[in-house]
């Protein structure tokens, strides 16, 4: 069976992937009203045996909107006029998503603010102050 591959740990079987071809959107003549160009790649995240847990979880944060509440990735390409380049757009946005999802974040080591960034604070504050108390009216 076929893979294509994402990651040097991450592969996909094709039979993963399924492919739906509609009509496109927008304007395009008499091509766009007849020929199903667009295609619509569906991508079963949640119940996808090549996915490690971490990378679906990545994956559902990155995804947005595009994944349904069934955890069906849906990828819809239709820029261009052929069905084949179509199919190999919406594959390449698949692929750049998990590439995407597959980078685990980088641990945050907390700093502390300079010396020169604490003081810069402090003298704005002490300014502001000075301007609001020049607002105030004057106590006899």
């Amino acid at each position: 069976m076929p893979r294509i591959l994402i990651t040097p740990r991450i592969a996909l079987y094709e039979d993963e992937i399924e492919e739906r071809f509609i009509r496109a959107s927008g304007p395009g003549g008499q091509n766009v009203n007849k020929v199903a160009t667009a295609v619509q790649l569906r991508f079963d995240a949640r119940r996808s045996p090549s996915l490690p847990d971490d990378v679906r979880a990545r994956l559902a944060r990155l995804a947005g909107r595009r994944l349904t509440d069934d955890g069906i990735l849906i990828i819809t390409a239709q820029a261009h006029r052929t069905q084949e380049r179509n199919r190999d757009e919406a594959r390449r946005r698949l692929i750049d998503l998990l590439r995407a999802a597959a980078v685990p974040p980088r641990p945050r080591h907390p700093t502390r603010p300079s010396l020169g960034s604490r003081t810069r604070r402090l003298e704005g504050k002490t300014k502001r102050g000075r301007v609001k108390a020049l607002r105030r009216t004057p106590v006899d």
